[in-house]
Order: structure tokens, then sequence, then C-alpha cells
């Protein structure tokens, strides 16, 4: 059987004259904004779909909500019962399983600050976790001092060539280096 897809020939461009030069750094705009412009539409789209859905959602959603707190009203009072005197945490039905999870400790900080400092006071300092990493601004502003050190490299003088189409229909002028 014969595959329908068919494959993109690969286009070569030659820029030989200014002229040529100015004329493809004009397509590249005018391609980047049509890609920009489909990329729009489909978000709108997308949106579109998003809102549509969240409003058939929102009233199913609400009837589960409903459903829940009616199924843990009852497991909460005949608990004992479900559980056998507390030796189970879940109860297993045809159709489906509730239960209860015991959640793992965790630790919620307010105003950190203020909780380091008396960590600090108190000798609980284990509790003080400090990171320690390059500091490559300060390298950059010493860069004879740092160099030849093992792993660190300073790059300098690295060049970059980028095309900038401008926001107009029209043509551009090329600027002489």
């Amino acid at each position: 059987m014969a595959s329908n897809r068919l494959k993109t020939a690969a286009q070569k461009f030659n820029c030989a004259t200014q002229d040529d030069c100015i004329a493809m750094i004009k397509q590249i705009g005018d391609l980047e904004r049509q890609k920009v412009r489909m990329t729009a539409d489909a978000d709108d789209k997308i949106n579109e779909i998003k809102q549509n859905l969240g409003h058939g959602i929102e009233p199913i959603s609400g009837e589960i909500a409903a459903r829940q707190d009616a199924v843990q009203s009852y497991a909460e009072s005949n608990r004992d019962k479900l559980t056998n005197g507390g030796k189970s945490k879940s109860v297993e039905y045809t159709t489906g399983i509730m239960g209860w999870r015991q959640r793992p400790p965790s630790v919620s900080v307010r105003a950190a600050d203020v909780v380091v400092e008396t960590l600090k006071k108190l000798g609980l300092a284990r509790f003080i976790r400090s990171k320690e990493e390059i500091n490559k601004e300060a390298i950059l502003q010493e860069p004879e001092a740092a160099r030849g050190i093992a792993g660190l490299t300073i790059n300098t003088g690295v060049e970059d060539f980028y095309i900038q189409p401008s926001d107009s229909t029209g043509t551009m002028e090329a600027k002489a280096a």
C-alpha cells in the first residue's frame, strides 16, 4: 500500500547580490509574520474550545463534589464499622475503593528570615541549608584572577550572526559594516 504523505522538497536559496539579501530579509519577515498570525489564530481557537469545555464541565464537577461529600459523610459517621475498629484504612466495594490516607510529615514556613534568625539564636543551625555557588558576575569583573582554573572558561568576543526583518512591508536599507 502506497503512502499518501508528501515530503517537502528541501529548498536552497542563494544571495548573490546586496539586493538579493534585502529581498530575502523581507521574505523572512513576511514568513515570520505569517507564522505569528497562524499561531495566534490557533491560540484563539484553543482558548475558545477550553472556554466552552469549562462551561460544560463546571456543572459535572459540582455534581461530583456533592457526591464525594455524601460518600465522605457516610464513611466518617461509620468509620469504626467500615475499618473493623481501625484495623484497615480502606474499604473495597465492587464499584471502587474509599479510605483514609495519612499524609507524610511536612514543614511550612512563614517569614523565613525570622525563622532562620531564631534557629541561629537557639543553636539549631543544622536546620539551615546554605548553598554555595559560583559567582559568575564577580568572575567577569576580574577575569584575570580566575584565568587558568580547571573547569572554568571565560568566553569573550563570541559573535553571532542575526537577521532582524523590519515590521513594515517596505524594503529594508542594507547597512554596511
